[in-house]
């Protein structure tokens, strides 16, 4: 079991339960579980592939760790155990047969309900971005991303997409479905919260409307 876990939170951060969250356009899709998950790679590459879930568990190296999730929006949800496959392994298990372009510098990673992040490919190759279909030593509930979900401990939780269905390589950044709010990095340690302010300013914008976003997934679940 590794851990990648620092000591204490980070600036700005207090703990709190694992939970479902997110962007509140998105609390009401719950996609449906395919059968037989396949995750889609493409973008500028020379030939896109689909590869089933089970052929990538097959392939690469399991690997388990302990790591936290750290909201933007000030939570963070601590000592998680996921278990899963490192990008780093999937990218070398397919760049050779997808053949992304020289100039490609950004990973655009989409979820089966739409949501879209961005992660510089050499922020998406660390050895602790996983793509894990566990979590507890239990399969990944729908709440926190089945069948698949990408975990990025460094990054806020936005770039973490639940539901992972497809990976595009691109050679520019995209905002994804956070848009202005996502910064092009967003690490932790840095405090890169979003664009345009300071991190410290971030934080007390975006606790401020924690509450109205925990209420929106909420409803959605008494649905």
């Amino acid at each position: 079991m590794v851990s990648t876990r620092g000591s204490g939170l980070p600036p700005g951060q207090s703990e709190g339960p694992m939970r479902r969250f997110g962007l509140p356009h998105y609390a009401r899709i719950r996609p449906v579980v395919p059968e037989r998950p396949v995750l889609v790679v493409g973008g500028t590459v020379r030939r896109p592939v689909q590869i089933d879930v089970s052929e990538l568990f097959s392939s690469a190296r399991r690997v388990d760790q302990v790591s936290d999730l750290h909201c933007v929006t000030t939570w963070s949800a601590t000592g998680l155990r996921w278990s899963g496959v490192l990008f780093r392994d999937v990218h070398e298990l397919l760049a050779g047969r997808v053949r992304p372009h020289p100039s490609c510098a950004w990973v655009v990673f989409t979820g089966l309900d739409g949501y879209r992040s961005c992660m510089a490919l050499s922020d998406a190759l660390a050895g602790d971005v996983q793509l894990a279909d566990r979590l507890g030593g239990e399969p990944l509930a729908a709440d926190h991303g089945a069948p698949l979900r990408l975990v990025a401990p460094a990054h806020y939780g936005y770039k973490s997409v639940r539901h992972l269905c497809a990976v595009e390589y691109r050679t520019r950044y995209d905002p994804g479905s956070a848009r202005w709010a996502a910064h092009r990095r967003g690490r932790v340690a840095r405090e890169e919260r979003s664009t345009l302010l300071p991190g410290w300013v971030w934080r007390r914008i975006w606790r401020r409307a924690a509450p109205g976003v925990r209420a929106a997934y909420d409803r959605a679940g008494e649905d």
